[in-house]
């Protein structure tokens, strides 16, 4: 998450996501509450503001203001070990049923897709989307550099900033009376408590890790079970009682690697190679939750390259 001073993305996403909740059930995205849990170890660092999931944390978080209902939770609501915490409705989005309507709404509104292959930035503005735009040479005004975790390696890119914080999860068809993120482990700095159950039937994801550097896309066994036994200590509702991480009905195990950057997010203009290039990428893990803000911002850049000359 953001801290205050760059919260513009996800101020102007969040109204968008609510709306799209209660309006629009096929994108996948529902209602839920979410309590944020402040361990009394993890204060020093927490207040020192030094990692990247500590804005999230924040003892008088700038976000309270986006919620109606945000509230500190009462001492008689909190877990041993657990300093403070707060709660505020939120949502939780189902990504295997709202990226398939996301392009579902692009084609809508003349969206064309093309597949290909480009080793240099400048270079897509040649994919137009139709053979014969291609072959009479024509190209894009303007490229929209959303590569990600691979704006590390893209010619005209090569951002030595951007690298992988890797996230393991466990999902499981059990279901979570609330999204539940915590402040730290106490198994591993780069390791994460968290559980969110997603809309239409897309299951709990239990997480997790956020390991810097690290490109293993299988998931670790070991840490699964890390995984599993956080998620039943802090949230026992999960299982039968006395069961376990045994009362977990796994549906499988995942890792993701999140697009992170030193220095945060990149979202600005640039001429790369004779074509006019806007970056949009370096999101990490708060991406869908500043997608339309960081959007509204792409076009507003778009906009300024379009009214300018041509060169």
């Amino acid at each position: 998450m953001s801290t205050k001073e760059t919260s513009r993305w996800e101020r102007q996403t969040w109204p968008e996501l609510k709306r799209l909740a209660v309006e629009v059930p096929e994108a996948g995205i529902h209602l839920q509450k979410s309590r944020v849990l402040r361990r009394e170890k993890d204060l020093p660092r927490l207040r020192a503001a030094g990692s990247y999931f500590d804005a999230l944390f924040g003892e008088d978080p700038w976000y309270r203001e986006l919620f109606s209902d945000f509230r500190e939770l009462g001492a008689d609501e909190l877990p041993a070990g657990i300093a403070s915490g707060c709660e505020f409705g939120s949502v939780c989005i189902n990504t295997m049923l709202y990226l398939p309507w996301l392009v579902g709404q692009c084609r809508a509104n003349g969206v064309a897709f093309r597949r290909g292959q480009v080793a240099h930035v400048a270079d897509a503005a040649g994919l137009l989307s139709s053979p014969q735009h291609y072959d009479a040479g024509q190209k894009a005004d303007v490229v929209i550099n959303t590569t990600g975790l691979l704006a590390s390696r893209l010619g005209g890119v090569a951002d030595a900033a951007v690298h992988p914080l890797r996230g393991q999860v466990v999902v499981v068809r059990n279901e979570a009376p609330y999204m539940l993120t915590v402040s730290g482990t106490d198994d591993a700095a780069d390791e994460m408590c968290y559980a969110m159950t997603r809309a239409a039937g897309g299951g709990t994801v239990l997480g997790g890790s956020a390991q810097r550097g690290q490109w293993e896309s299988q998931p670790d066994a070991n840490l699964a079970v890390r995984i599993m036994r956080r998620a039943v200590a802090l949230l026992p509702e999960l299982v039968p009682a006395g069961a376990g991480i045994g009362g977990l009905d796994i549906v499988r195990h995942g890792v993701g690697l999140r697009p992170a950057r030193d220095g945060g997010v990149r979202l600005e203009k640039e001429r790369v190679a004779g074509a006019w290039v806007v970056h949009n990428y370096g999101h990490a893990g708060w991406g869908y939750q500043g997608s339309y803000g960081c959007a509204e911002r792409v076009v507003e850049l778009v906009d300024e390259i379009l009214s300018q000359p041509k060169l």
